[in-house]
């Protein structure tokens, strides 16, 4: 009986270590915010940002309006809770930039990650990244100015997904 038992045990750690998806590591987003006019403004979106156990430190750049979030090591934050937290403070993304490494062996042009709940879809990238931090754009609706979004739909139609407005998938530009 307990060899089954072990043997189970082994079985069960090893279907848990093989069946690891891809991750990703997001250190830093900055977030240009639209909208603010004080910095009773800013310290709305500080106060919401600061309210997530994910987020290490703050930035802010009054003069651009942008805040730079420092993330906590393994954090899983998704770029849709911080475009919800800048609109709960009453404002909008103008542009949101993260600093991410994805786990992969390569990403290049139309390339799509599964990480957790999200799907990270790769579009227009010239150089293909492999196993380095880089800057990604958000170029969702919600993630860019609604001015700029109506350009980039007829930029991207040639991805057939872009412009579905699906919550959980992010389509990403290298910088």
């Amino acid at each position: 009986m307990k060899t089954i038992n072990i043997k189970f045990i082994a079985v069960t750690l090893v279907l848990l270590l093989t069946g690891v998806k891809s991750y990703s590591q997001i250190s830093k987003a900055e977030i240009m915010a639209t909208g603010l006019t004080c910095s009773m403004c800013s310290n709305a979106i500080n106060k919401q940002l600061k309210s997530f156990a994910e987020v290490d430190s703050i930035a802010t750049d009054l003069n651009t309006n942008t805040f730079t979030v420092y993330f906590k090591k393994d954090n899983s934050l998704q770029p849709k809770v911080l475009r919800k937290a800048v609109e709960k403070a009453g404002f909008f993304v103008g542009s949101l930039v993260l600093t991410a490494k994805f786990h992969t062996d390569k990403i290049e042009d139309n390339t799509t990650l599964k990480v957790d709940d999200a799907t990270y879809n790769f579009i227009d990238i010239k150089n293909p990244v492999a196993h380095t931090e880089a800057k990604y754009r958000v170029l969702d609706k919600g993630f860019v100015t609604q001015k700029e979004y109506k350009k980039l739909v007829k930029s991207y139609s040639k991805y057939p997904g872009y412009a579905t407005e699906n919550e959980d998938d992010y389509y990403l530009k290298a910088l």
